[in-house]
């Protein structure tokens, strides 16, 4: 199981804070792939806020004795004092985001997103973004730049508006295209190292590629090779940062065959060069 995580001033305390609005106190990721299971119970819950974002595979959830099995794409809303229980298993191939947050206006703040104010769970989308904001919040936390705690709560409610939009824009997707879509979006989160060619999915679906780009830009924001460029992306500063692979071997993995274009790409999107961007993200070995 790979894990990845970092915390306010390095404390896993428990706690409520009313001196600001919005405190991200914690935040981290699960790649379960070799454990075979890891169950979390809190029976009196915590003390803080926590929100799930299940990038990948599925996880078993319990409501009042109810299981409920997510997928990819879905969120989970825990509030303070909710029990909350739990269970991830290797053969699912779970990949989870999480932050803990706290603050005297959070209620306020969730329902400005328009954030379910009662539902535990909702559909998110699998936009690669939220990856990306979840892996920034704990670079933050673990490195601790001069003003990261304001930067913190900026990244959390970048994560809520994606959601925002994603609540907003899903009433008017045709529930056959947003299956879909939703089908599109987890075959390049599967292969995303591979070659592929959008004419030959589109096709596939019997679809124009003209109208399966329209259709997959309006369920994602993006268009499909912007969602796979993103997603190597977000795979490539994951090896980076947690990696000894070198900038050749981290291309070929997130699928470029070509280091130096690979470079190019990634700069364009992170602002930074890989090795540029490993230094950053792991100041110890410096």
């Amino acid at each position: 199981m790979y894990a990845n995580s970092g915390y306010l001033h390095n404390t896993l305390a428990d706690f409520e804070d009313h001196t600001r609005p919005l405190i991200v106190l914690s935040s981290g990721t699960y790649h379960l792939r070799t454990r075979q299971i890891l169950n979390t119970f809190r029976p009196i819950g915590r003390k803080d806020y926590q929100l799930l974002y299940l990038a990948s595979g599925k996880a078993h959830f319990f409501f009042r004795g109810q299981e409920e099995v997510l997928t990819a794409g879905h969120m989970i809303l825990y509030r303070p004092g909710e029990p909350q229980r739990y269970t991830y298993y290797a053969k699912d191939q779970t990949v989870v985001y999480w932050v803990h947050f706290t603050g005297s206006d959070v209620e306020s703040i969730l329902a400005h997103y328009g954030l379910p104010l009662t539902a535990h769970t909702f559909y998110s989308g699998t936009n690669p973004e939220y990856q990306q904001l979840f892996r920034q919040i704990i670079r933050e936390l673990q490195i601790c730049k001069p003003c990261f705690e304001e930067l913190l709560s900026i990244l959390l409610r970048q994560i809520f508006l994606q959601v925002q939009r994603q609540l907003l824009e899903a009433p008017r997707a045709n529930d056959k295209i947003q299956q879909e879509m939703e089908t599109a979006a987890h075959y390049f989160n599967e292969n995303f190292s591979a070659p592929i060619s959008v004419e030959a999915y589109a096709s596939a679906l019997h679809m124009s590629t003209c109208w399966f780009i329209r259709s997959f830009k309006q369920f994602t924001g993006m268009t499909p090779m912007q969602y796979i460029t993103s997603i190597r992306i977000a795979n490539a500063q994951n090896l980076l940062e947690t990696s000894d692979y070198n900038i050749n071997e981290i291309a070929a993995i997130v699928g470029y065959e070509n280091a130096l274009y690979f470079s190019r790409i990634f700069k364009k999107h992170t602002g930074s060069s890989p090795s540029e961007y490993r230094k950053e993200s792991r100041p110890s070995s410096l």
